[in-house]
């Protein structure tokens, strides 16, 4: 994983359940998720972790045109930033190591 590569503690979770464990469990300064999941589950998980760690800083990514407006950061307080999921994973691991420092 990139991220990891990159020097920044990363963990990677496949599912919903998953992520909600993780953030239960865990303390994460920032917290990277696709709005590509089933049922806007990005924003429920994003929504659990403003509940569990309102610190964490949000990064949203997409492969689509979806809150392409920034409604994003009105639906979501903890949301930091919104990228393209082309975005190259270095730029990505520069954003997540940014927002975590920031807080």
């Amino acid at each position: 994983m990139h991220l990891q590569r990159e020097g920044l503690g990363a963990v990677r979770v496949t599912s919903n359940e998953a992520a909600t464990d993780a953030l239960r469990q865990n303390r994460y300064d920032a917290i990277v998720l696709d709005l590509g999941l089933p049922d806007d589950s990005a924003i429920a998980l994003a929504d659990f972790a403003s509940y569990r760690q309102p610190e964490a800083r949000v990064i949203f990514v997409t492969g689509g045109h979806a809150y392409a407006d920034g409604s994003i950061f009105a639906l979501s307080g903890n949301a930091s930033a919104y990228l393209s999921s082309c975005v190259p994973p270095e730029d990505l691991a520069a954003i997540v190591g940014y927002h975590a420092c920031a807080r």
